[in-house]
């Protein structure tokens, strides 16, 4: 059952800027592993991010570190969730998470749906 969904949109040239013109951004946004990514792929992941703080509902204390976005065992974008993104997720039964980004013409977009186990 779907649980939630979120969508996010970000336009690449702005994000590079603010990366630019803001010290210690990248390292508050992304965890260590998601930094060394060009830009485009930042871009992606903080897209995800945000809509995955959608999907969740409720994000009161979630952290930009407890939402990493890793690659799947099938190489597939996918969530590795701690801290309080973790909790929320178990509070409201979400069982997995689905992540689907692009980039072209200029944005970044992602798509998110939490899925719920039955009850």
């Amino acid at each position: 059952m779907i649980a939630g969904i979120g969508v996010d949109v970000v336009d690449l040239a702005r994000f590079e800027r603010a990366l630019s013109r803001t010290p210690g951004l990248r390292e508050r946004l992304f965890t260590e592993a998601e930094r060394s990514l060009p830009v485009r792929s930042l871009a992606g992941r903080f897209a995800a991010k945000e809509a995955l703080l959608k999907a969740l509902g409720q994000t009161d204390g979630v952290r930009w570190h407890d939402m990493a976005v890793i690659t799947g065992a099938g190489g597939d974008p996918d969530f590795a969730l701690t801290g309080r993104a973790a909790e929320i997720a178990a509070e409201r039964g979400i069982a997995r998470i689905h992540v689907s980004m692009s980039h072209d013409a200029g944005i970044a977009t992602a798509f998110v749906v939490a899925e719920s186990v039955p009850a």
